[in-house]
């Protein structure tokens, strides 16, 4: 069977073989490869490379799956933070602040769903100073 198999109308995708192809390193904090992109929902698989600031996300709500790794995450605020580990799910909607505090063992990869489809540019940092869509993620 193929690691990978898409059509107009349906896919299978092994996601675990796409989290191991993920490189070690990357000059922006996540990589991103995106499984399905409609307009109405959008799923990728994602790699954090550090840790990530508050942000929101303008247009979409996001539910992420953990797929590897353990570290800290809050939504809405720093007091609704706990650690994540592999085969928990995180669930905010759209215009929640959100961070990824601390690592705690990587690599730290999510499988997310994005409803609607999450452009990449939706990204607005609390403090414009900790970066830009750009320097957020690029896909591979």
């Amino acid at each position: 069977m193929n690691a990978q198999s898409k059509s107009p109308d349906f896919g299978r995708f092994d996601v675990y073989d796409i989290a191991k192809a993920f490189p070690a390193s990357a000059d922006t904090l996540l990589l991103d490869t995106y499984l399905t992109n409609e307009e109405e929902a959008s799923a990728r698989i994602f790699r954090v490379y550090r840790e990530t600031p508050p942000h929101y996300h303008e247009k979409s709500d996001e539910y992420l799956y953990v797929l590897s790794g353990k570290g800290t995450f809050w939504m809405g605020s720093p007091e609704n933070g706990g650690e994540f580990a592999q085969g928990q799910l995180l669930f905010f909607k759209k215009r929640t602040v959100h961070a990824l505090p601390t690592i705690i063992e990587g690599p730290v990869v999510f499988l997310s769903i994005d409803t609607p489809r999450r452009d990449p540019k939706d990204i607005i940092f609390i403090n414009p100073a900790d970066g830009t869509p750009e320097s957020f993620i690029s896909g591979r």
